[in-house]
Formats: C-alpha cells, sequence, structure tokens
C-alpha cells in the first residue's frame, strides 16, 4: 500500500496518475482533507481516507496499513513543519517502512525563505527513525506562467528575480519522478534526489520568449521585493503569497533556484518538458 497525502492538490493528482500507471488503484491510499473532492479518485479504484494534516486524530487511520507515504509539503506556510511532525508520528506509530517527503532544492544551503520549514521537517524526519528519502523539489515553472496573460495585458513581465539562473520543471515531471521512486525496487531509504529541469533560464530570457510568442514588447522589469509584493498583492494575491513569491524571486536571485546536475530527467528517464513547450500550451 502507498499512501498519498495531500492527494487532491495539483501534485498530488498527477502523483496518484503515474502511480495507477505503475501499480493497481487498489494499492493506492488517496490521503485527503475533504474526501468528497476525491469522488473522481474513488472512481478510478483508489482508496480514499480522510487525512487532515492539523487533527493528529484522523492520521493514524489513514495511514493503517501503509508499507510507504508520500508527504507532500503542506501549502499553509507558517504552520508547515508542525504539520508534517505530525504525519511522521503517524507514519513511525502505524510502522511504515518508507516516507518521501517533497522538500526544496538544497533546502540545506537555500537561500529561500520558504526553506526553514523544510530544512525542520528534515531534521524531524531524521530524528524520527523512520527510512526516509527526500524528494527536494525545485521551482514550478507553472509559477511563472501564472503571470504571461497579465504580462500580455501589462506589456511587462515583473519580478525580483534579477540575472538569477532558474531551473524550473512541470509538477507533471516532478509527479513522475515521485511515482518512480515510490515503486522502485530499488532501495530509496537515505537517498535524497535534488530534482530541477533540464534547462534554465533568467526571467529575462522567460520575457524574450513570451514576445516571440505574444508577437509583443514583453520587457522583463526587475523591481526591489517590496514593489513586486506590492504589485502581486494589488493583483488580488493574498499578502502570505505574494511575500512568498517576492521572497523566492530574491531568493533566484541568489542562485537558490538553479541546479545543472540533471537528476530529474535521470529519475524519469526523459528530458524534462521545456520552457517553451509550457509556455505554447499555457497560451493555447
Amino acid at each position: 500500500m502507498i499512501v498519498v497525502t495531500g492527494a487532491t492538490g495539483q501534485l498530488g493528482r498527477l502523483v496518484i496518475k503515474h502511480l495507477i500507471s505503475k501499480i493497481g488503484a487498489s494499492e493506492i491510499i488517496a490521503a485527503v482533507r475533504t474526501p468528497e473532492k476525491a469522488r473522481d479518485l474513488s472512481a478510478l479504484g483508489v482508496q480514499v481516507r480522510e487525512a487532515d494534516y492539523s487533527r493528529p486524530e484522523t492520521l493514524k487511520a489513514a495511514l493503517r496499513g501503509a508499507e510507504k507515504v508520500l508527504l507532500i509539503s503542506s501549502s499553509e506556510l507558517g504552520q508547515r513543519a508542525e504539520q508534517h511532525r505530525n504525519v511522521i508520528e503517524a507514519a513511525k506509530s502505524e510502522g511504515v517502512s518508507l516516507i518521501a517527503y517533497t522538500s526544496l532544492l538544497h533546502a540545506n544551503t537555500s537561500p529561500l525563505e520558504l526553506a526553514s520549514e523544510h530544512i525542520e521537517t528534515e531534521e524531524y524526519l531524521k530524528e524520527s527513525g523512520v527510512p526516509y528519502v527526500l524528494l527536494r523539489n525545485g521551482w514550478y515553472t507553472e509559477n511563472y506562467l501564472a503571470s504571461v496573460a497579465p504580462s500580455i495585458e501589462h506589456g511587462a513581465f515583473i519580478g525580483s528575480a534579477g540575472e538569477g539562473r532558474i531551473s524550473s520543471a512541470a509538477r507533471e515531471d516532478y509527479a513522475e519522478a515521485a511515482a518512480v521512486v515510490m515503486t522502485s525496487e530499488k532501495p530509496q531509504a537515505g537517498k535524497v534526489y535534488e530534482l530541477a529541469g533540464d534547462e534554465s533560464y533568467t526571467l529575462a530570457e522567460l520575457a524574450a520568449l513570451l514576445s516571440q510568442e505574444s508577437d509583443r514588447e514583453i520587457p522583463y522589469v526587475n523591481l526591489p521585493e517590496n514593489e513586486f509584493k506590492s504589485a502581486l498583492e494589488s493583483g488580488g494575491l493574498p499578502e502570505p503569497v505574494a511575500q512568498l513569491l517576492a521572497s523566492s524571486d530574491v531568493g533566484a536571485s541568489k542562485g537558490g533556484l538553479f541546479d545543472e546536475q540533471g537528476e530529474l530527467s535521470s529519475l524519469i528517464g526523459r528530458p524534462t518538458i521545456n520552457l517553451s513547450e509550457m509556455l505554447k500550451s499555457t497560451r493555447a
């Protein structure tokens, strides 16, 4: 049995899709906060169980009978470390043989502010005694492609990443990698995967690609962190999300989102989906 937590999230659903292609759906447990939102997964033959990161009493039952658990990191900033600890404690109590955790690219040396809760979770995993593997995911390309429409509308792509190179990859790539690790016959405990896209780019290069694709001149405008955060908030993003994205861009300017080891494509056995292809798909 393989449990996927946060299974109704964007990454979780993709992981389950790839798992189904590798093992029987009946061997997969979708652990979700709101089971009603997972009816489509249940229809595929996946077991759906309630699992709220903030309600430990739901977690033991959700993980019962599981051999492996994919702990997809929580999206609730400031609460993640405690929530992850709850899942790890439940996994330990239920005798799970392996936890795979979706951490952050080079978390232990990352200049990104959001690294702190990932580091805390990694440390707790080490202390727990449960065998674990770290899937240190880089940036999702979709994070930047969400800005394509407003960039075309306003005639500029804004950010705070300076000349920092970004080795992002599609959620699809990270999801497939997680499924490969969870179903691998090779021992995974103790491994640390630094996962990132095959290509890297600056936001100026992304803006140049967008200009070509849209037949409009879309320059990249680099802003101070506070100005970028304010612009994101004025565009409708909640303050914590705006702060996360702005500070992450600053981290990118310091090399925090760059990696050229190629571990992700090696793991999934194919090149990662390139930026140009994803941009064309977004525009379409």
